[in-house]
């Protein structure tokens, strides 16, 4: 239960011990991410926010590689809200859009589709299945009707990176438009929204960007923005030219903005440009290395083959005997919170190094993973 202290004679919830956040987002953010959100109080309609925004969107637009024909639309909410923004925007009334699904967050986008009634073919892969570039051809080349794809970049159910460079260069060669979720690549995997042929990236800020939790972002060339104005709303607040032309024509924002978490991404961006993004990936790459290769030592078996792992997230099987929850809980005892699954993939436990980690938090972490299977009894595991 969660712990309280009274408040002038009210209950009122205590802050929980630090923890080393080794789930997938929301993520642990350097001091500066933190400080950033005791910035005063501000109106959301003066100069003041309306400069915050415009450097906000300039700086993701940047991290994103988009040029100055590029621009970032800012929304108030998670990932999903940008996600639902471009996908119930971009799609014209008489479109079709072609849905790749091999995990969790491919099928988020087919249910977004859904809602909004959106015309669309579903292609299914099957969980932990890499997506196919010439199936995707395939269907392209039989449809015309389909004017966009829709794809997870990384499909963090099962820690999968999908082939996008592949994908993108089939919908670019049939001339159709390709919408990626990156909301748990960005500023973690190698990304270019030219060579990728991405024309709708979704971004949010509390993930491998290393801000928190409460803005996301749309990024994509301004004239495809512009011609949105031809497309009907679906929607009232998260109609995705609506909040364009305010952030970039107005110069105000269309509904009122996370402030101070906004000052927080902003804070979060310039650190993320000033460590470059490739040296971010390398410090990704080195941690999940060092993750993977204690695993492996342990005898731990991993869902995925390496080669079609991400740079930040590690699914892991539970070991025989050990429920999900006791590890769970015994881990968090030990400082640590790592993250469950969804049940199609099994009995199985994810660690993201995403955040601002300590270079030790691999040998830390895997000593007190050993201390909690030594209690909880694993068999067959070397500790």
């Amino acid at each position: 239960m969660e712990a309280t202290t009274p408040v002038n004679g009210q209950e009122s919830a205590c802050p929980p011990p630090a923890a080393v956040l080794l789930n997938p987002g929301p993520v642990n953010v350097h001091e500066r991410v933190r400080a950033a959100m005791t910035y005063p109080d501000v109106c959301h309609r003066e100069p003041e926010a309306a400069a915050l925004m415009r450097r906000t969107r300039a700086k993701a637009t940047a991290v994103c590689g988009g040029d100055e024909n590029h621009t970032s639309v800012l929304l108030a909410g998670s990932g999903t809200a940008a996600l639902e923004a471009a996908v119930s925007s971009v799609v014209p009334r008489d479109g079709k859009i072609l849905v790749l699904d091999n995990g969790n967050y491919g099928e988020r986008i087919h249910r977004i589709v859904t809602v909004h009634g959106i015309p669309e073919h579903h292609l299914e892969f099957g969980w932990m299945n890499p997506m196919d570039p010439a199936a995707v051809d395939a269907v392209l080349a039989a449809d015309p009707q389909i004017t966009h794809v829709g794809m997870v970049h990384h499909e963090t159910s099962t820690g999968m990176l999908n082939p996008l460079r592949e994908i993108g260069e089939v919908v670019a060669r049939h001339g159709r438009s390709l919408l990626v979720d990156g909301i748990s690549s960005v500023g973690a995997e190698e990304f270019d929204m030219a060579a990728d042929h991405v024309d709708w990236l979704v971004g949010t800020a509390n993930k491998c960007l290393e801000g928190l939790p409460g803005v996301s972002f749309v990024c994509a060339r301004r004239d495809r923005l512009e011609a949105l104005a031809d497309v009907p709303s679906r929607t009232f607040y998260l109609d995705l030219h609506g909040h364009y032309v305010a952030q970039d024509k107005v110069g105000a924002p269309l509904f009122t903005p996370a402030v101070q978490v906004m000052y927080a991404f902003e804070e979060a961006l310039d650190l993320m440009l000033a460590e470059g993004v490739g040296e971010r990936i390398a410090r990704y790459t080195d941690f999940a290395r060092r993750l993977r290769a204690g695993f492996a030592e342990r005898g731990l078996r991993f869902l995925l083959p390496e080669e079609q792992m991400s740079t930040s997230v590690t699914n892991v099987h539970v070991p025989d005997g050990v429920r999900y929850a006791d590890l769970h809980d015994l881990l968090k005892d030990e400082g640590f919170v790592i993250y469950g699954v969804q049940e199609q993939v099994g009995n199985v436990f994810r660690v993201a190094n995403m955040g601002q980690l300590a270079t030790d938090v691999p040998d830390v972490f895997l000593a007190a993973l050993d201390r909690v299977l030594g209690k909880l009894g694993a068999a067959g595991v070397a500790a």
